[in-house]
């Protein structure tokens, strides 16, 4: 369905019986509704509310001129209208990479509105791995026709703006200076940090000092796993998210 927030249209998928406990899972960087394929339906079979939207820019949703990275202020002002519109008081999150940050900044800022949360592959600065990796991408969405048919099938007619857009508000000196671990003290909800052990972007590092700057976080670090284990590792990752779902999500 279609829900206008904020002046922009945005796509939502919404799965699941409406009285279950609500999980709401924010995409990557590059993709869309699509990255969750192998989670939305095995999430609502196990008894849960499982929403999953285009942020605006991708996918279904209206166009974008710019993403204001790295503190994603529209997206998290976003995030909170749709909660409303849906009618939403409390959620879980799980967000992968650019939606694992989000999702942290959204647990930080508004602790009382989050259950649980799952961040997979998150960042919280700039790691060392991910100037040249953002190179890599940037040379595969020029070079790769596999890459440019997937982000095609993601964002349609939009998908090099989607490329342009992420790559510009990543790629700049105006983020080196970014940390956002100040804040991630003030998550009081049960969170699960996940990272792929050989994830191309971050260093398990990373991912340890999320989870170190969370009061009480759990930390799973995905052996042979890369960035994208959503989707390359699902089975897995599926059977981790949902049991620790099923221990902290009110109502299961």
């Amino acid at each position: 369905m279609l829900i206008d927030i904020n002046g922009h249209v945005v796509n939502v998928q919404d799965e699941g019986e409406p009285h279950k406990p609500p999980v709401l899972l924010l995409h990557h960087g590059l993709d869309s509704v699509r990255a969750w394929v192998e989670q939305i339906g095995v999430f609502a079979e196990a008894g849960f509310r499982v929403i999953a939207y285009d942020r605006w820019g991708y996918g279904k949703s209206d166009s974008r001129p710019a993403l204001d990275l790295p503190a994603f202020t529209t997206d998290l002002d976003d995030l909170n209208c749709l909660l409303e519109a849906l009618g939403i008081q409390q959620v879980s999150l799980v967000g992968h990479s650019d939606g694992g940050t989000i999702a942290l900044y959204f647990a930080a800022q508004q602790p009382e509105r989050v259950t649980c949360l799952v961040t997979v592959a998150a960042h919280i600065y700039i790691d060392a791995k991910m100037e040249p990796s953002i190179r890599d991408i940037r040379q595969a969405f020029e070079d790769n026709v596999r890459f440019q048919d997937g982000m095609k099938r993601s964002h349609s007619e939009k998908y090099e703006a989607v490329f342009n857009n992420w790559f510009n508000g990543w790629y700049h000196n105006d983020v080196l200076d970014w940390d956002m671990r100040s804040i991630l003290r003030q998550i009081s909800c049960p969170t699960l940090v996940v990272q792929g052990e050989d994830d191309e972007h971050a260093t398990p590092q990373h991912a340890k000092d999320i989870a170190d700057s969370i009061p009480g976080a759990e930390l799973w670090i995905m052996r042979g796993a890369k960035h994208l284990l959503p989707q390359d590792n699902s089975a897995e990752f599926n059977a981790k998210i949902l049991k620790f779902l099923r221990t902290h999500a009110a109502g299961v």
